[in-house]
């Protein structure tokens, strides 16, 4: 059922400009330099005390955001859902789920967050719903013949009762991409394909009512006021005619390296030009952001075509590893491939489904962005606090995942019996341990939750490290070595300085073996960052005044000593 709210078809102010200059509205879209910040909703903050984050939580602590300085605030499904994959099983798309409030309270938030000058974007989950989701439901109810079942992949099995599923795809989760369903007589009946969950079946984009269904979903809540959409899943929703076998087993391994029946198929592109249309016709620059895993950047650049979405994540950057000659060829590669098509790069290094990068980085390259181990945290904690400062120096759009600018560390040694991850009680699909980079985030005191709800002592849905106290934003804020001081210093620094953000390119200059150092340039200035990734202190030449470092560097009428993992920034 659908919740209703009054004044639903208003359309959205536009948020309040910090100043034409650095809002990126001057250089033809807000988007193309912004800083924008992922809200895991239940772990962001508990408004109730019930242990859950929500709408309310998130609500007030909206002017921490504002004061960090990001200029959006994307929010991972909030949705009505069962959620059997934390809210990316949409029951009802235009409802909120009550464990994080109701549809007067995101009607607030995306108010409040206006009045402060932030833009709020939603998260939209196109290619699958819950199975409790009201068509599904029906299809199931009706049995063969029903044309709700039509709207999703029902297929007969193989074999000689049907008994094999229609054919070999595996689940992202683990085991066969397909269930097989009873019919109403109790008799086995069709299978149905979901690429995820068994809770979750995947819409059927072929038929033309679930294509009139997201158009109205988006209008829905773009008349509520959102200012844009991360589309999730935005490479799978179109199936390769047929269907056809893929021919190989241990599918997982082949995802991102090539173009699969079941992801990344031309036909998604119509897709988001219909819905480009629909943005463009509401004020305030609303956009469209792709979560589009492909083999290439130069594929992931067809979904950022002039008339199709306006951003799409850079995993390939994400995956990149604390090495200067792997760092400098993913920015190249990841430049060149956008600027063809006119749309911003942008840059990621954590989110809710990686290890968070503080824990990467302090173990051994090679290991991929699921890690187990906690590594060496005071090695992960300096070079994740360089990766940002690199990332927030890059031309294009930054995303940072809420607790990165603590220095979270993922929790890696969550007991068993607390972990949520579907996919950890899965055989053969993903790792199961993103529950570590979505533990609630501490807020203040020393002892958990940190803060997270309204009640000393009260609980957290995941439980979070007795180290957490001396993270807490309360312990860092005021503390100039903090790690939250430094990522408020570097986006202040990154909206006063006009060379920084905007732009497509970037100048490589001179540098030692392991050292990054490019230039930036604009009609304000120019701007220079240097990256050392060894584990040496190295000598470099002053490029200028030093704005900003991760690590204390030593300056001096000579040259500049930059630590070891360590990232510079210099006003020139």
């Amino acid at each position: 059922m659908t919740q209703n709210l009054a004044d639903a078809s208003r359309s959205a102010a536009v948020p309040a400009a910090r100043t034409a200059a650095n809002t990126g509205a001057s250089r033809g879209g807000w988007w193309r330099d912004a800083v924008i910040y992922q809200v895991y909703p239940r772990s962001f903050a508990d408004g109730n005390g019930d242990g859950m984050g929500d709408l309310p939580g998130i609500r007030s602590r909206l002017p921490y955001l504002r004061d960090l300085g990001v200029d959006a605030v994307w929010l991972s499904p909030f949705y009505a859902s069962p959620q059997a994959d934390a809210g990316y099983d949409v029951a009802d798309y235009r409802a909120v789920d009550p464990m994080f409030g109701t549809l007067l309270d995101a009607d607030a938030l995306i108010r409040d967050a206006h009045d402060l000058g932030l833009r709020i974007i939603v998260d939209l989950v196109p290619n699958h719903s819950s199975d409790q989701h009201e068509w599904f439901q029906r299809a199931l109810r009706e049995g063969p013949g029903s044309p709700l079942r039509e709207r999703y992949h029902f297929r007969p099995g193989k074999g000689e009762d049907g008994e094999l599923p229609p054919n070999d795809w595996e689940s992202i989760f683990g085991g066969p991409a397909w269930t097989r369903t009873t019919d109403p007589d109790g008799a086995p009946g069709d299978w149905y394909l979901h690429l995820f969950a068994p809770e979750q079946p995947d819409f059927n984009w072929d038929n033309p009512a679930v294509a009139d269904e997201f158009r109205s979903i988006l209008r829905f809540w773009l008349d509520m006021g959102v200012d844009g959409f991360r589309i999730d899943v935005a490479h799978g929703m179109v199936k390769a005619p047929g269907l056809p076998d893929l021919g190989s087993h241990d599918q997982l391994k082949l995802l991102g390296n090539d173009v699969m029946p079941f992801f990344d198929q031309d036909g998604v592109h119509a897709i988001y030009r219909s819905w480009r249309q629909i943005l463009d016709e509401y004020p305030g620059d609303r956009i469209g952001v792709a979560e589009a895993w492909t083999p290439t950047v130069q594929r992931t650049a067809n979904y950022v075509r002039p008339d199709e979405l306006h951003q799409a994540f850079n995993f390939q950057y994400l995956g990149t590893g604390w090495d200067a000659a792997a760092l400098r060829e993913v920015i190249d590669v990841s430049l060149d491939s956008m600027r063809p098509v006119g749309a911003p790069t942008t840059w990621v290094l954590s989110n809710h489904d990686v290890t968070r990068h503080a824990t990467r980085f302090a173990n051994p390259p090679g290991l991929g962005t699921q890690i187990r181990t906690p590594g060496d945290r005071a090695l992960g904690l300096r070079r994740a606090r360089a990766a940002s400062l690199l990332m927030l120096a890059l031309p294009g759009s930054a995303y940072v995942y809420q607790g990165e600018e603590l220095g979270l560390p993922d929790v890696t040694d969550l007991p068993d019996e607390v972990r949520q991850d579907p996919s950890f009680f899965r055989q053969a699909g993903q790792d199961g341990f993103r529950d570590g980079c979505r533990v609630p985030i501490p807020w203040s005191g020393t002892e958990a939750p940190y803060g997270f709800g309204p009640n000393a002592g009260g609980p957290s849905w995941l439980p979070q490290p007795a180290e957490w106290a001396h993270l807490s934003v309360e312990a860092q804020t005021g503390d100039p070595t903090s790690t939250l001081e430094l990522y408020r210093s570097a986006i202040a620094v990154r909206r006063e300085q006009p060379a920084l953000g905007a732009g497509t390119a970037v100048e490589w200059l001179p540098a030692p073996e392991g050292v990054l150092a490019f230039r930036r340039e604009s009609a304000g200035g120019a701007f220079v960052c240097t990256v050392n990734t060894t584990g040496e202190t190295v000598r470099i030449p002053a490029p200028g005044r030093m704005l900003l470092s991760s690590t204390e560097a030593v300056v001096t009428e000579n040259g500049a000593e930059l630590p070891a993992d360590s990232t510079a920034w210099w006003a020139v």
